[in-house]
């Protein structure tokens, strides 16, 4: 499958740079169409994927756990603030590529929404924001209406097999999370992203 390398991200010549440490919440919820996602848009004006669509997260500050982050990033960009640190359940952890010039080691969390939890947008690094189902999301994405960036595709699209809350944190919880490092394949003007295991990854 061909796959474009992470948008926003201009390619890196030359050694690798050490990626920044954060973490992204995936906030969940049953709704009437079964297990319903939170996603927010960034500022289109915003230098890093603008206007993407992605999972509430950010940088860890030096010393804050990254479960803190989470939970910190959550009720900045999306009005969520009463979330249990300790209730997060790691789920994926994704490196960005080496060729690519600002580089991510995020550990991605899934939580219950509190009750009742309403999520608002800051309206300055996020401007929107919806509860989906993960088959909605890759389905809006596949048309052309969702922008979304890799990684955040690849975790909608594992997201599919979960029909409610409690089985998605029943899965995470038994997880071994190994980290996810793609990497971009150039081939001639064009380029393309490889995951660990598929064919030329290792060449």
């Amino acid at each position: 499958m061909q796959r474009p390398p992470p948008a926003g991200n201009p390619r890196r010549d030359g050694p690798p740079s050490q990626p920044r440490q954060s973490a992204s919440l995936i906030l969940a919820r049953d709704g009437p169409a079964g297990l319903e996602l939170l996603l927010v848009q960034r500022n289109p004006q915003q230098r890093f994927m603008g206007g993407f669509w992605v999972f509430p997260g950010g940088a860890v500050d030096p010393g804050e756990e990254h479960r803190l982050t989470a939970v910190r990033e959550l009720a900045e960009e999306a009005g969520i603030a009463d979330l249990d640190p300790a209730g997060l359940v790691l789920y994926s952890r994704w490196i960005t590529p080496e060729a690519i010039q600002t580089r991510f080691d995020t550990q991605f969390f899934v939580a219950r929404a509190p009750y009742g939890a309403r999520p608002r947008i800051d309206g300055q690094e996020c401007i929107d924001l919806r509860w989906t189902t993960a088959r909605a999301a890759v389905a809006a994405y596949t048309d052309g209406e969702l922008a979304l960036v890799f990684p955040t595709l690849k975790l909608l699209e594992g997201l599919r097999a979960f029909a409610t809350v409690a089985a998605l944190l029943e899965h995470a919880a038994a997880l071994v999370v190994q980290p996810v490092l793609p990497r971009v394949v150039r081939e001639g003007e064009n380029a393309r992203v490889l995951l660990p295991g598929e064919p030329g990854y290792d060449v």
